[in-house]
């Protein structure tokens, strides 16, 4: 028996003259966690829609445990979309027995603040609340895959990291996880990430391996605001880390110049980049372009 849940194989999508996804391949194996990551509009969600059959794909292969989804393998699916996908004009526990019944089963006991809103329309919770009811409903079957969209997007600190332990927990179930993310802390705790941008994969494996060759400039000074104001103003991508000032498109000769120019004593050290600082530079890329 393969060791692979779901994989994308050359996955293609085109809207008219849009293509939205370009020849995107890879994997996520049973019991590990696969973050999708990218910016607004780089292509995770039509390549999710692709890999649960809600979309066909215009060139390349969604494989769904081991074959093209169908109705059989998305009954042992769990999918929680970027929209939810809950009754608003139902309860919280209508919501779950809605969906229980169209697997055939009891719906699971609810715990916690969910089972303290159990008769409350889904409208009137907070979306921390709809969103662990979401994933309630979407692990209740105990399905084998599961992929979630944004699941934590809006969700405070404290949710977030709830829903993450249950996640975790679905994966050392062994259940194969795809989830897509904009939080790069979320992105940490994957096991494997994917980078898209503008539909095509740009990163694959570990943040080292997606940072690899890209390298930032921390400039540490006391005049840390000029000098963060001063390298914006070149057009550089520039981020804050505490008080230190990071650059990460320019070299090491043209920040001393700017900082000289400007007036400004500092210290610079050349450092590995973070996947946030990719992230940055690939979305200066795709603009440019």
């Amino acid at each position: 028996m393969t060791d692979v849940a779901l994989e994308a194989r050359s996955l293609t999508r085109r809207f008219k003259d849009n293509v939205a996804v370009k020849d995107v391949s890879f994997d996520v194996k049973f019991g590990e966690i696969v973050g999708l990551l990218g910016a607004n509009g780089a292509g995770k969600t039509t390549t999710i829609r692709m890999l649960v059959g809600l979309l066909n794909p215009s060139a390349g292969e969604a494989i769904l445990l081991g074959a093209r989804p169908s109705q059989d393998s998305q009954r042992r699916l769990g999918y929680v979309p970027q929209g939810l996908g809950l009754y608003k004009d139902l309860s919280v526990s209508e919501n779950l027995a809605f969906t229980a019944h169209a697997y055939g089963i009891e719906p699971i006991a609810l715990t916690g603040p969910l089972a303290e809103s159990s008769s409350r329309l889904v409208r009137s919770i907070s979306l921390g609340l709809q969103r662990q009811l979401a994933f309630a409903s979407a692990i209740q079957h105990v399905p084998n895959v599961l992929i979630l969209d944004e699941p934590t997007s809006g969700v405070g600190a404290l949710g977030a990291a709830r829903l993450w332990d249950q996640i975790r927990n679905e994966a050392e179930r062994g259940v194969g996880v795809l989830v897509t993310t904009h939080s790069m802390q979320e992105a940490r705790q994957c096991d494997r990430l994917v980078l898209l941008a503008d539909g095509m994969i740009v990163g694959l494996g570990t943040e080292d391996d997606i940072v690899a060759g890209l390298s930032a400039i921390e400039v540490t000074t006391d005049l840390w605001s000029d000098a963060f104001n001063a390298l914006t103003a070149t057009g550089a991508i520039v981020t804050l880390n505490g008080r230190s000032v990071r650059v990460i498109d320019q070299s090491r000769d043209s920040v001393e110049r700017t900082l000289e120019g400007a007036g400004i004593a500092a210290t610079l050290e050349i450092l590995p980049a973070t996947i946030d600082e990719r992230m940055a530079s690939l979305d200066r890329a795709t603009t440019d372009h």
